[in-house]
């Protein structure tokens, strides 16, 4: 993963396309749905509804972790595991997700966790 907030090329993003309302899957199930996609001074994330699987909370997905995009089955796929992406640091507040600080502790967890396997 050379930049934890950048699409990857082969993920399948348009610079002209929105993902919002896309299902979030992540590699043991779904997580949510994409309720905004920002771009803050480079640092593309999500911002995920996780309905009732993480008590109703929204989290940050880092671009670079999206491994591929179905636009017919409105599908965002993640390459980490839920419990990977619910352990991730939470954000309490919208501004949050335009706080560097906070946006670098998010990139540096999943940095820090171990390759995703390729099958």
């Amino acid at each position: 993963m050379d930049n934890i907030w950048a699409y990857a090329a082969d993920c399948g993003y348009g610079e002209d396309r929105s993902l919002v309302g896309f299902e979030v899957e992540a590699t043991d199930g779904v997580v949510g749905q994409v309720e905004r996609q920002t771009d803050h001074d480079g640092m593309r994330h999500l911002v995920v509804d996780t309905g009732m699987w993480v008590f109703g909370t929204s989290l940050l997905i880092p671009a670079g972790l999206i491994t591929g995009i179905d636009s017919d089955s409105r599908r965002v796929i993640v390459g980490r595991a839920r419990e990977e992406i619910k352990a991730a640091p939470r954000f309490a507040r919208d501004s949050e997700t335009t706080d560097v600080a906070y946006l670098s502790e998010v990139g540096n967890y999943y940095l820090a966790l171990d390759p995703v396997p390729v099958s």
